[in-house]
């Protein structure tokens, strides 16, 4: 019975947005304080953007960046920790982790509510996009979709990139996760921004959406905000915020703004997310016994 009363608590999870420094120092102690900031507001699930300690330096291909990687545990999750300990919450912490030399990933860190390390993901599906240049930077991960079981809650994560993905999502509900976290570094070029912002944003924000409704569970990207240039002479990348928690019907329930730094709260409710499954049993009927060629790349319709 005390496993069931766990599983159906409800608690309150919050996601971080917020702008990043050049200074890595600076940009840990930030975080720290906005995390004791959320769990004031009665978030006991937190949640951090995508590569946090550092501005986004994926922007270009250059080894010295290469400095900004730190082992698990490490700085980031050594601070983390004792602040999870302190206010009792869990944190999800992303972290440029240094694995081995010259194996580096791009890795969410879940802490729990004790300050032990519960477990990690690492990213998946790793991008090579004008100004995205993460290939050069991360190993895939090797770890599989999963989901963590915290003093407060089942939580899976995957991160930023893998949001595109139907597969990671479904993987990682099927696994037990109540709510996904998505730790999120994206915006506009601003070259593109009048033309094709509104689109791409959209699509970002519906493609998720779709995630909460396929697979009945919450979704929550934590994205930063901020023009980020890594050299004066570029444009930069023009974060845009808007970080968001949708419900298992794929309804937004928090939203932030495209442009300010704030923390967004919102309930997660493992009942709603029985009650939302039961009607729309989209679970229950997976043909698991049809989808033999989803593991392929692509299917040839000549055979």
């Amino acid at each position: 019975m005390a496993n069931k009363k766990n599983n159906s608590r409800k608690y309150t999870i919050g996601l971080i947005q917020i702008a990043l420094e050049k200074d890595p120092e600076k940009n840990l102690k930030k975080a720290v304080s906005w995390v004791e900031k959320a769990s004031r507001k009665g978030a006991k699930v937190i949640c951090l953007p995508e590569l946090f300690i550092s501005q986004y330096f994926c922007q270009e291909e250059d080894i010295k960046f290469f400095e900004l990687a730190e082992t698990i545990p490490g700085p980031s999750t050594k601070a983390m920790s004792k602040i999870a300990a302190k206010n009792k919450v869990v944190i999800i912490v992303p972290v440029f982790e240094k694995r081995a030399k010259g194996v580096y990933h791009n890795t969410a860190v879940v802490i729990n509510s004790d300050g032990k390390i519960t477990g990690m993901y690492r990213k998946m599906h790793i991008p090579d996009d004008p100004h995205y240049y993460e290939k050069f930077y991360f190993t895939p991960g090797d770890l599989g979709f999963q989901s963590f079981k915290t003093n407060h809650g089942n939580i899976g994560t995957l991160i930023c990139w893998d949001q595109w993905y139907p597969e990671g999502a479904r993987l990682t509900a099927l696994s037990g996760a109540d709510v996904i976290f998505y730790p999120t570094a994206i915006g506009w070029h601003p070259a593109e921004k009048k033309e094709h912002g509104k689109a791409q944003f959209e699509s970002w924000q519906t493609v998720q959406r779709g995630h909460s409704i396929a697979n009945g569970v919450y979704v929550a990207a934590a994205n930063r905000v901020g023009l980020e240039k890594q050299t004066e002479g570029s444009a930069g990348i023009e974060f845009w915020g808007s970080s968001f928690i949708s419900d298992p019907q794929g309804v937004i329930i928090a939203q932030a703004s495209k442009d300010k730094e704030e923390i967004i709260l919102a309930e997660v409710d493992p009942l709603r997310i029985e009650y939302i499954r039961t009607n729309w049993p989209f679970l229950r009927d997976r043909r698991i016994d049809a989808y033999s060629g989803i593991e392929k790349r692509f299917l040839d319709g000549d055979k």
